[in-house]
């Protein structure tokens, strides 16, 4: 696998077209608005620098590289990005439209109990529903779902594995407002651990005094889309969660 490596970091590029590229993103690194630090202007310069090595990206040295969705600073995971402004509407369009499929892995704080009952065997469907309406800001953990006119937000998840403290969840967004999971996570009344926007500032302090965890219990785990050049969808995605994210839910249940 071809990687980005910036300083002591190392960006894996899951897959690459020629305008197009999806980076596996780390946790703490913006994708913009920090010019040479932000995850586009390290994949330019690096792109620019070792340009054989990355074929058959071919980028567009005026354009740049630009995300084509959303991806918060502290989540890390899969993020797809443009090399030129024919491929940057092409998949923009695809977002616009809601034809790409968007799942995450999350830990959360807490047992989560099963809110479907009296299930039907033949028509069993393990994925459960988020919709509490969200403004387009939010006043942090006093009040998540934001001031002023609300808009319909879905957040479908499905509860994977629980351990003492937490629930490990598969969440695909359906409609796209910021910091959309996490703000229904809390009204859930189970925060993405590590939250410190949205969660427990004291829970926050715990995780980092006592087990080194110090970023976003969140992760994009793969994003399914129509590639510029290609037929048909396909899905990128990690090959495995974080491992922090891993260690700290798997010494969880050892406990």
């Amino acid at each position: 696998m071809i990687t980005i490596n910036y300083k002591s970091i190392q960006i894996p590029i899951l897959a690459s077209g020629k305008g197009w590229l999806v980076v596996n993103k780390p946790a703490g690194m913006t994708v913009h608005n920090d010019a040479g630090n932000d995850l586009c202007s390290i994949a330019r310069d690096y792109i620019q620098k070792k340009s054989k090595l990355f074929h058959p990206i071919c980028l567009d040295t005026d354009f740049g590289i630009h995300p084509v969705h959303r991806l918060d600073k502290e989540t890390s995971g899969v993020l797809l990005m443009a090399a030129d402004r024919d491929s940057f509407r092409y998949l923009s369009k695809q977002f616009e439209s809601r034809t790409v499929k968007k799942r995450y892995i999350a830990l959360l704080h807490g047992p989560i109990a099963s809110q479907i009952t009296d299930k039907i065997p033949e028509t069993d469907d393990p994925w459960e529903m988020w919709q509490w309406p969200l403004a387009k800001d939010s006043g942090g953990r006093n009040n998540p779902a934001g001031s002023g006119q609300k808009q319909p937000c879905e957040t479908r998840y499905q509860i994977i594995d629980q351990s003492e403290h937490y629930t490990m969840v598969e969440i695909e967004l359906l409609t796209g407002r910021k910091h959309q999971i996490r703000r229904h996570a809390k009204l859930a009344r189970h925060p993405v651990i590590g939250d410190a926007r949205y969660g427990s500032l004291r829970a926050v302090d715990f995780l980092k005094k006592n087990y080194a965890f110090e970023r976003l219990g969140l992760h994009a785990r793969s994003l399914t889309f129509q590639a510029p050049e290609q037929q048909g969808t396909q899905v990128i995605e990690t090959s495995e969660m974080p491992i922090q994210m891993r260690k700290l839910f798997e010494n969880d249940k050892i406990t």
